[in-house]
């Protein structure tokens, strides 16, 4: 079997990683990298900490805006798959790199499968969202992380082709967690002890381009106790600096650069808890037990909220010192995504396919 991974973003490489593996078992993979994710501290370093091995090609796409790096990405994919001619392609998550696979493939004669299909906030103002139901609609296999996933699809009518896989991701963390507790050194760096700090990420445009929410964020942060780490997402570091937050953000906060996945996962595990606006790091608190803030008002990931792991509170900066200073008294912690094999499962389900329609 031929497939043709398509990634082009940090979350995309942690969730390609343990199937990638999984695929170079027994099939050929040609893996795709659209470029989204350019900078050395979100691309190139997660190939390297998570064993990726180095993409068969790099389409260089970059920034832009929505229409013109879709558009990008359209083009370069399309030539990919002429001149690879894959049976699968495989699209992962809710990036512009995803819809650009997804578009690009729904008109030719590979599967398309989806990994982590069926999530849904219900924002259509939200890029993500419409990348990730336009995804669904297009896809011949949809692979859903959670029960709630596949309600989501049959809500919609997709009923074929649905496979629950549990959460890649989740994979990903137990593949690495031990390795980023032998080999980060970020909390000596940075001189702070476990459960004495907490963790915070900003990079959704909806709080990052608006300079009141980016300042509301900022003063529901600084008013914890606590220090704050903040890892600055290039995005953000530029609207800090356009804004005139910079010297505020950095008065108040502790602000690194961007880390690798090793040195993420071992704050994130050290943090007492963790803000975020990024659905990738809700399920990654989830799996390492870090309580979760969530600086948006609504969650693809909505069992963590019902599970009581995860507290929705939007850029107020009350609400956000509330959540952060509360007393950690958490439930206990169900069973959501799986229980680590979801790659296994995923390979599985296309290798099904494959038999069904003469590829191997």
């Amino acid at each position: 079997m031929r497939i043709c991974s398509v990634v082009g973003a940090r979350p995309q490489f942690v969730k390609a990683a343990p199937v990638s593996e999984r695929l170079r078992d027994a099939h050929e993979e040609v893996l795709v990298h659209t470029g989204q994710h350019y900078d050395e501290a979100l691309s190139s370093v997660f190939f390297e900490e998570l064993d990726i091995p180095e993409p068969a090609y790099n389409l260089g796409v970059g920034s832009g805006s929505h229409a013109g790096q879709t558009a990008e990405m359209m083009r370069g994919i399309d030539e990919v798959l002429d001149a690879e001619t894959p049976d699968v392609v495989l699209v992962y998550g809710d990036t512009n790199s995803t819809l650009a696979a997804a578009l690009v493939a729904a008109k030719r004669e590979p599967t398309l499968a989806h990994v982590e299909a069926g999530l849904r906030s219900d924002n259509w103002a939200m890029p993500e969202e419409v990348n990730r139901v336009l995804t669904d609609h297009c896809s011949d296999l949809c692979f859903a992380p959670a029960e709630n996933a596949v309600d989501n699809l049959a809500a919609e009518g997709i009923r074929e082709g649905v496979v629950v896989t549990g959460d890649v991701m989740y994979d990903a963390v137990l593949a690495v967690r031990e390795r980023a507790l032998d080999r980060s050194t970020i909390l000596s760096e940075l001189a702070v002890a476990p459960d004495e700090f907490v963790l915070a990420t900003v990079h959704r445009a909806a709080n990052t381009d608006d300079p009141r929410q980016l300042a509301a964020i900022i003063e529901g942060l600084a008013a914890v106790p606590e220090q704050v780490v903040v890892p600055v997402h290039p995005r953000t570091e530029a609207a800090l600096r356009e804004h005139g937050l910079r010297e505020r953000a950095a008065t108040e906060l502790t602000l690194i650069d961007p880390v690798g996945y090793l040195d993420f996962l071992r704050l994130l595990e050290a943090a007492s808890r963790v803000a975020t606006d990024s659905g990738g790091v809700q399920k990654e608190a989830f799996y390492l037990d870090t309580p979760c803030v969530t600086l948006r008002e609504e969650t693809e990931w909505v069992e963590t909220v019902e599970a009581g792991w995860n507290v929705l509170v939007g850029a107020d900066p009350e609400r956000i010192e509330a959540a952060l200073t509360a007393r950690i008294d958490m439930p206990p912690k169900p069973t959501l995504y799986g229980g680590g094999d979801a790659a296994e499962r995923t390979v599985t389900a296309l290798e099904e396919v494959a038999a069904q329609s003469g590829f191997r």
